[in-house]
């Protein structure tokens, strides 16, 4: 009896194995068309996936073409701040143009100007060093512009508080005056287009395409040195007016009496960087190099590089850089300046942390196009400005190499900028080309050496010093990043 048990239960499970899934000769009757239903709904997956991934490219590519067409329709509905587009400009499917509709609204009459000033949630409080805690500086006379600023000092410059007391230029008796008739007229200018001209490069270009209501709202300031205001005269029409004030066309000429620095170049720097602080009634400002003739109201370029996108600063990504260090590659090839002094500022750089750009940095570019800046004048925004100013006081008159830096330093969540696409930055104006070449030795420099004997004489004696200074940090076996060239005109 025991014994038939288990051959009971053989004999059932043996069934089921002829009867049901386990038999290898028998399925059931609609298995083939299971099997066929199976393996149509895999390829129909599978051609859905691609034909969605066809749709998606043909979208991307629709919307790079849209932002590049000369049709007005198209480049009207395509949006070059979104991710998107960043993001397929990052990855280089987006063909650099050299000139580009800007994307402004039709009349400046119809421009709503906003109401009072940005807040200033971040920093409430923002002043400014006026004296030099060494007044003497290698048998100098006078105080630095930009002060003795300490390596400690720098440092703690950069951590954001609510109130914040730094070196921003204009050190008592540093230089860089104002005549008194300047000073007064200044303080009605509440709305600024500002440029400059040093060591007479350039005359004064005309702005063209300016509105009634442009004309009567901004203040247009050339700033200009006691060398080209001479060359200006013997090349322009100047108009004096009844205060004493001079005049070239709508141009306002500002003379800074007595340079802050030796070279031409870190002079062009003062009322570039820290318009704020030549312009302290100024809420708003739009810088423009000397070579540049504005093409575009200026109430146009506000609302659309500011108000629009309720940024404080605006400015365009380079043409062809985005990494800090191919920049000061380019700057040594074309010999913008000393070539090791540009190399001792990267490592400098490089050896507080400053990486090649990369699309991991949280910025569209560390490099901009820095002849035309667009700013509120918040104390965030002041802020920036002079960090950047300090940067370019203590190392190389080339800016382009210090923006990213004190981006990253300051925070790129708190410091929100605009870096809009250069050919827009291109469509902005007419370029002229400088009267003169400027050239000086320290461009030729090629090693540390050649500052030494009759060549200590290139050494600027006001500016730069920082590059003369012992670095609290062994540089020594700090070694730069490899540059690969992105662009053969860069």
């Amino acid at each position: 009896m025991e014994s038939e048990v288990p051959r009971s239960v053989a004999l059932r499970s043996n069934r089921r194995d002829q009867d049901g899934f386990f038999s290898p000769g028998k399925v059931p009757a609609d298995y083939p068309i299971k099997l066929v239903w199976k393996r149509g709904f895999v390829r129909l997956v599978f051609v859905a996936g691609i034909v969605w991934m066809l749709l998606i490219l043909i979208v991307l590519l629709f919307h790079v073409w849209s932002c590049q067409s000369s049709y007005d329709f198209f480049s009207a509905i395509c949006n070059k701040e979104s991710k998107v587009y960043g993001l397929l400009n990052t990855w280089g499917f987006v063909q650099q143009q050299h000139r580009c509709p800007i994307p402004v609204v039709d009349d400046p009459n119809k421009i709503v100007i906003p109401e009072g000033k940005t807040s200033d949630s971040i920093i409430t409080r923002l002043s400014y060093i006026t004296d030099d805690d060494e007044p003497l500086n290698n048998g100098s006379s006078s105080p630095l512009f930009g002060g003795h600023i300490s390596w400690a000092e720098r440092e703690e410059s950069f951590k954001i508080k609510p109130s914040m007391k730094v070196h921003c230029g204009f050190i008592r008796n540093g230089g860089a005056e104002m005549d008194p008739n300047d000073i007064e007229y200044v303080k009605k200018c509440r709305f600024v287009v500002a440029s400059g001209i040093f060591d007479g490069y350039d005359v004064p270009h005309q702005p063209s395409n300016i509105s009634h209501r442009s004309k009567e709202l901004f203040c247009f300031l050339m700033v200009v040195d006691e060398v080209s205001l001479e060359f200006i005269k013997e090349n322009t029409t100047i108009r004096t007016d009844s205060k004493g004030g001079q005049w070239v066309g709508i141009w306002r000429l500002i003379p800074l009496k007595n340079p802050p620095y030796d070279e031409p170049r870190r002079n062009g720097k003062v009322p570039k960087i820290l318009t704020h602080r030549l312009f302290p009634q100024a809420q708003y400002s739009i810088w423009i190099d000397g070579k540049m003739e504005l093409i575009v109201d200026p109430l146009l370029l506000l609302e659309r590089y500011l108000w629009r996108g309720e940024n404080t600063f605006a400015i365009a990504q380079h043409k062809h850089h985005r990494n800090v260090y191919e920049e000061a590659d380019a700057n040594k090839r074309r010999k913008r300046y000393a070539r090791p002094l540009i190399d001792l500022h990267m490592k400098i750089y490089r050896y507080e942390g400053i990486e090649p750009w990369s699309t991991k940095s949280g910025t569209i570019s560390d490099v901009p196009e820095g002849a035309v800046i667009i700013r509120e004048h918040t104390a965030l925004s002041n802020l920036f400005s002079c960090l950047w100013f300090n940067e370019v006081h203590l190392f190389t008159p080339r800016d382009q190499l210090s923006f990213g830096y004190v981006v990253h330093k300051l925070g790129v969540k708190p410091f929100k900028h605009f870096m809009f696409p250069n050919c827009e930055y291109n469509s902005l104006f007419v370029l002229h080309p400088h009267t003169r070449e400027h050239s000086s030795k320290v461009e030729w420099v090629k090693s540390l050496s050649e500052f030494k004997g009759k060549g200590s004489s290139m050494k600027e004696s006001r500016g730069g010093l920082g590059l003369w200074t012992p670095y609290p940090g062994d540089l020594s076996s700090v070694v730069l990043p490899k540059v690969v060239r992105t662009s053969k005109a860069g």
